[in-house]
């Protein structure tokens, strides 16, 4: 097992991840921006060390500074977390040749699954259904618009190397095509440095639906049942939870089947999640694969009991998993709500500031994941996500209730916050109902 480990991140998986590690007696290293320098991950840590000024590209993203931390402070491993340098191959081969764990999968199946065209064809080859759409890179708006008619509008336009909403745009005919193709393409560059493009069909009214899976070096998957993501907003989730309602058993057993083989189709190691779109006939198609932990992972440790975050960090030790699929048996419903420091009315802006007060619920059920505290200043440099509400009730109702109940108690002051708006979805029928697809919000609320 590692002696110590450095987590190259911020925020509430930055505590997370040094609480797992606590808890399994390995020493932790934060890393911190200036801006951060009073962060609750830099004074939980055994040891922390200033990487650079507050902007992400100076601090976190910077590969060279963050290795010489490692080294300096003689650990042997990098959890990355997510966002960040999670998903960067580049990185993964540079603490490769340092000689340093990488928390995560290898290089090599990062590329595979990262690049969104190649694991589209990678998918196809698995037995996978994708959803219909280019087999080769598209980086012209002409041919893709070319493209785009042979398999019919509606269409998405996707950056290969895209993620978090980033580098997609929808195209409902070949009058707004171009113009959506180069927008993506742009945001693609910008947020990827790449501008290779794929397009595919755009499944109307779909759900969300991702499996969770862990896999180790010896070729064991486990796939940890689904979550329903479906609520978002421009592409970014906002409420998760497990099990989704629209899945029967046979529906979810095919479903995690799929994912499973999608998981071996590229002898994968680690944590990762396989995302489809379920459309309204209950077919349901592959579209990513996310090569790391991610934001909703404690729904799922919520309703299977089992720590995802240990699992990761025993299996890039070289450690079999810990647990068989037989061992997974989900239990009651869980939700998670993301709270935000941002203003609903006036398109979700950003609202750094000063948290002058804050109570965090507690009870039965309830687990709330953050790193702010009372005169805890949020910066605006990074995502203005501050905490992640968890629920688990016996039933899906329950949930909902438990959610409200602790929404109703927590209290942040001198900031701005989505805590009403996620009221208002929880109060509304059709999410009660469980009616609810990926163009819920844009359906039901006038933003």
């Amino acid at each position: 097992m590692f002696r110590k480990i450095l987590i190259a991140n911020r925020g509430e998986i930055a505590v997370r991840i040094i609480r797992a590690c606590r808890e399994m007696g390995i020493a932790t290293v934060a890393v911190y921006s200036e801006a951060d320098r009073e962060a609750l991950h830099t004074q939980l840590a055994d040891e922390a060390v200033c990487i650079g000024p507050a902007a992400a590209t100076d601090s976190y993203l910077n590969m060279e500074q963050i290795l010489s931390a490692c080294i300096a402070t003689k650990a042997d491993a990098i959890h990355p977390g997510f966002g960040f340098l999670s998903e960067n191959s580049r990185f993964v081969e540079m603490c490769e040749k340092c000689n340093i764990t990488f928390i995560g999968p290898t290089a090599e199946m990062m590329d595979k699954m990262g690049n969104k065209s190649q694991a589209r064809l990678t998918m196809i080859e698995a037995g996978v259904p994708v959803v219909p759409g280019t087999k080769e890179p598209v980086y012209d708006a002409k041919r893709g618009a070319a493209m785009a008619e042979d398999i019919g509008y509606p269409v998405m336009i996707k950056a290969s190397f895209g993620g978090g909403g980033k580098g997609m745009r929808i195209a409902f005919g070949p009058d707004d095509f171009e113009e959506n193709f180069q927008v993506a393409q742009l945001e693609s560059v910008r947020g990827f440095g790449d501008n290779t493009m794929y397009i595919e069909k755009y499944v109307q009214e779909p759900r969300h639906i991702e499996f969770q899976i862990m896999a180790d070096k010896f070729g064991n998957v486990v796939q940890f049942g689904e979550r329903d993501c479906s609520i978002q907003r421009n592409h970014q989730k906002m409420i998760e939870e497990s099990p989704s309602v629209a899945l029967t058993p046979e529906l979810r057993r095919r479903m995690g089947d799929a994912a499973v083989r999608a998981a071996k189709a590229v002898h994968y190691e680690s944590a990762g999640t396989i995302e489809f779109l379920l459309d309204k006939d209950k077919n349901f198609y592959f579209m990513e694969m996310n090569t790391r932990i991610q934001v909703e992972h404690p729904v799922t440790e919520m309703v299977s009991g089992v720590d995802l975050m240990k699992e990761m960090i025993r299996v890039a030790a070289g450690e079999p998993l810990s647990v068989k699929q037989e061992d997974i048996h989900l239990q009651g419903h869980a939700m998670e709500c993301r709270i935000n420091a941002e203003d609903p009315a006036h398109h979700f802006r950003p609202c750094p500031g000063v948290i002058e007060a804050i109570h965090l619920p507690g009870g039965n059920g309830v687990r709330i994941d953050t790193a702010a505290y009372n005169g805890y200043e949020i910066p605006p440099f990074y995502d203005s996500m501050i905490a992640k509400v968890i629920v688990h009730g016996r039933t899906r109702q329950e949930a909902i209730d438990k959610m409200r109940s602790t929404l109703g108690e927590l209290i942040i002051d001198g900031v701005t916050t989505n805590v009403d708006f996620q009221y208002e979805i929880l109060d509304n029928e059709d999410f009660q109902a469980g009616e609810i697809t990926t163009d819920f919000i844009p359906m039901h609320f006038n933003l």
